[in-house]
C-alpha cells in the first residue's frame, strides 16, 4: 500500500492560492497539530483550517491528485496518536466548523457540525430539556466529530452507550473526495448496508465527518450519586455486580484502585478519608439518575447493598454540591498521575466485570517484572479499566512500554480487548494482531483499499503491516 506523505514545495504552493489564509504553515500552527495526548509529537507540513465542507472536499481531491497525506483533527485530546502526521502530510483541523445547525425538540435530535465540543451540545440540549448522554472525560474540550471518529464513550456508558449508539446519520467526504449522507434522521432505518456505523469509530481512516444527525433523549429530572470505601478491589467488584444483578441501573459505575487513592485520597471528606489505611482498598463511585423519587429510592437501595457487602465508609451525594465533589476526585486521577510522573502510557484495557479484580490483581506481578507503577481506575460498569503506567525515570520508556504489552496481552487473556474507548491509532497498531484474526485483518485492509484506493487518509493509522517513519516506507516485524 502507499503512504503518501508531505507535499513538495510547489503543491505548498498551490494549496496556499487555493485556501489562502486558511492554509496555515507557521511554526506555531504546526506545533500546535503535532500532538495530542498520547505523549507521541509528529509535526505536520501544513494545517488547513477548514471552514466548509466544499473545502474538505477539494483538499482531498487535491491530495489524490498530488500524492499527499489528509490527517483529520478534532481538538487533539486522544490518547492514541490517531490525529498526527505520520509522515509529515497536510493535516485538516475540523474545530472552525463548530456550529449547532439545530436542535429539534419535536423529533429529539440534534444536527451539528464535527468542530463543536460535545459539552457546548450538551448544555445545548439541556437548555431545551433534552440531553446528550456520551460523556468522555474531555467532554468539554473534545469535539463531536473527534468523539465519533473514535465511538467515545464514558462513565454513562454503562446505561446510555457510547457516541455510536448517538449518531442516527451523516455527512462525509469520502477519501475520494465524493460526499455520501449515510443513515436517517429517524429513530430506525435498514436501507442498505449501514456505512454510518463503518464510519464510526474509523479514526478518520475511511473518510472525514462533515456533519452528524444525533439522537437526544429527555433530560433525567434528577441525579444522584454515592461513593463506597471498600477493603480491597475484589470486595469493590462483589458490590458493583450485586447492585446490577438486583435490578438496579446506574448512569454511572467508577472505580479507583488502592494507588489512585493514594494519590488523590486528601480529596476526601474526613470522615472517609480516616476510613483509609493504604492498605489496598478501593472507591466505588455510583450515579443513578431519573425522577427525585426513584433516585432517592435507587441511592438508598444501592447504599443497602454496599454495606451488606462490607463497605467500611459510605459517602452519599443527594444534591449538586455533593454530587461534584465526588467527582472531582475522580476526575483529578488524570490530572495527578501527569503532574507525578515523567514517563506515562494510557491504556484503556476491557475485561468482563467479573473478571475486573482479576485484572487488577495481576498489576502487581507486571509492576515487579518492569519496575514500574501502575494506576487503574476507570468504569467499573462496563469492565472498561484505565490502566496508567508510569515511571519517574525517561530512560525506563522501554520497561513502561513492554509492561504495557503485557497488560493488554493479560487482558485478552481475560476474554477483554485492547481498547475500551481511545482507539487504536499509532500507539497500539503494532499490538493489533493480538486481538484481530488474519482474515479479519485482511477483510479490513480490503475496506480501506476500496473507499481509498490512494491511501490518502490518515495513512499509517490501526494496520500493523506497514508503517511509514519520517516519511520512509518500512515493514513491521
Amino acid at each position: 500500500m502507499l503512504h503518501p506523505g508531505a507535499p513538495r514545495a510547489e503543491i505548498l504552493a498551490l494549496l496556499e492560492r487555493e485556501f489562502g489564509s486558511d492554509l496555515l504553515t507557521c511554526p506555531e500552527a504546526l506545533d500546535a497539530r503535532s500532538r495530542d495526548d498520547s505523549g507521541i509529537c509528529l509535526p505536520p507540513a501544513a494545517v488547513l483550517l477548514a471552514r466548509d465542507e466544499a473545502q474538505v472536499a477539494r483538499l482531498v481531491v487535491l491530495a489524490n491528485e498530488h500524492g499527499f497525506a489528509v490527517i483529520p483533527r478534532g481538538a487533539g485530546t486522544g490518547l492514541a496518536g490517531g490525529c498526527l502526521a505520520e509522515t509529515g502530510g497536510v493535516v485538516l483541523d475540523l474545530t472552525a466548523m463548530n456550529r449547532i445547525l439545530a436542535i429539534d425538540a419535536e423529533s429529539v435530535t440534534a444536527t451539528v457540525e464535527p468542530g463543536v465540543f460535545t459539552g457546548d451540545l450538551r448544555r445545548a440540549a439541556k437548555a431545551k430539556g433534552l440531553f446528550y448522554p456520551p460523556d468522555p472525560a474531555s467532554l468539554d474540550t473534545s469535539t463531536i466529530g473527534g468523539n465519533a471518529a473514535t465511538n467515545a464513550g464514558g462513565p454513562a456508558c454503562v446505561k446510555y452507550g457510547t457516541t455510536r449508539d448517538y449518531v442516527l446519520g451523516l455527512t462525509a467526504v469520502l477519501p475520494t473526495g465524493e460526499v455520501i449522507r449515510a443513515g436517517t434522521a429517524t429513530r430506525k432505518g435498514v436501507v442498505g448496508y449501514d456505512l454510518t456505523r463503518l464510519l464510526v469509530g474509523s479514526e478518520g481512516t475511511l473518510g472525514v465527518i462533515t456533519q452528524l444527525t444525533l439522537k437526544l433523549l429527555p433530560h433525567p429530572a434528577h441525579q444522584q450519586c454515592l461513593a463506597a470505601v471498600f477493603a480491597d478491589l475484589d470486595s469493590a467488584m462483589r458490590a458493583i455486580i450485586a447492585v446490577m444483578t438486583r435490578g438496579h441501573l446506574p448512569s454511572a459505575m467508577e472505580f479507583l484502585d488502592a494507588t489512585c487513592l493514594k494519590l488523590v485520597g486528601d480529596l476526601l471528606p474526613g470522615h472517609v478519608k480516616d476510613s483509609l489505611t493504604g492498605r489496598g482498598e478501593a472507591l466505588v463511585l455510583i450515579e443513578c439518575d431519573g425522577t427525585r423519587e426513584e433516585t432517592a429510592r435507587s441511592a438508598a437501595d444501592i447504599e443497602a447493598i454496599c454495606r451488606e457487602l462490607g463497605a467500611l465508609a459510605i459517602l452519599p451525594a443527594p444534591d449538586d454540591e455533593a454530587r461534584e465533589a465526588v467527582w472531582k476526585v475522580r476526575r483529578s486521577v488524570s490530572s495527578r498521575i501527569h503532574e507525578a510522573c515523567t514517563v506515562f502510557i494510557p491504556e484503556d484495557i476491557a475485561v468482563p466485570i467479573g473478571n475486573i479484580a482479576r485484572m487488577v490483581a495481576a498489576l502487581p506481578q507486571v509492576e515487579g517484572r518492569y519496575g514500574v507503577v501502575i494506576y487503574a481506575f476507570g468504569h467499573a460498569g462496563d469492565g472498561n479499566i484505565h490502566l496508567n503506567l508510569t515511571s519517574p525515570d525517561e530512560a525506563a520508556r522501554p520497561r513502561v512500554e513492554a509492561a504495557a504489552e503485557e497488560c493488554v496481552r493479560l487482558a485478552l487473556a481475560l476474554g477483554g480487548t485492547m481498547s475500551g474507548e481511545h482507539g487504536v491509532g499509532l500507539a497500539k497498531r503494532h499490538l493489533l494482531p493480538l486481538e484481530i484474526s488474519p482474515v479479519s485483518l485482511r477483510l479490513q485492509r480490503g475496506i480501506k483499499n476500496l473507499l481509498d484506493p490512494n491511501n490518502i487518509l490518515n495513512p499509517g493509522k490501526l494496520f500493523p503491516d506497514v508503517a511509514a517513519v519520517n516519511g520512509n516506507p518500512k515493514e513491521d516485524a
